[in-house]
């Protein structure tokens, strides 16, 4: 495959990955994840160590807070090709909805994507953090 084809490939999943998460689509977000993904967030106290794990605590979020994404918005992207690893960063605006009412939050975050045997791309590890310039 070509540098071009992967590099195209890998910002497709990772497109794929933001698209559901602004959408909502929380089955489609969670399944772009390995299942021993990492997370880590600066609103956690720890890092997430499964897919699973961040999936039980989304439905913590709604549950408590009835905590939902209303859109979500990339900006200043870059996609790094290293092999079979990619990664993704960018700027996200996030307009999110809980009990307390809608918010909009602008971070910094980091995707890495690994190619798998069939020659697709799983995201293994997300960092989100503050957007100081915001």
């Amino acid at each position: 495959m070509s540098h071009d084809h992967d590099h195209d490939t890998a910002l497709a999943a990772a497109d794929a990955l933001i698209a559901a998460f602004a959408e909502g689509r929380t089955d489609d977000y969670f399944d772009a994840f390995a299942a021993d993904a990492t997370f880590v967030f600066h609103t956690t106290d720890r890092r997430l160590d499964s897919a699973q794990e961040y999936r039980a605590l989304w439905q913590k979020w709604s549950d408590e807070d009835g905590f939902r994404v209303l859109s979500c918005d990339s900006a200043d992207r870059r996609l790094q090709l290293l092999g079979d690893t990619a990664v993704f960063t960018h700027a996200v605006t996030t307009r999110i909805a809980t009990t307390a009412g809608e918010e909009v939050l602008r971070e910094r975050e980091t995707i890495v994507l690994h190619r798998t045997a069939d020659g697709a791309w799983q995201a293994v590890h997300e960092h989100l953090s503050t957007d100081p310039s915001a």
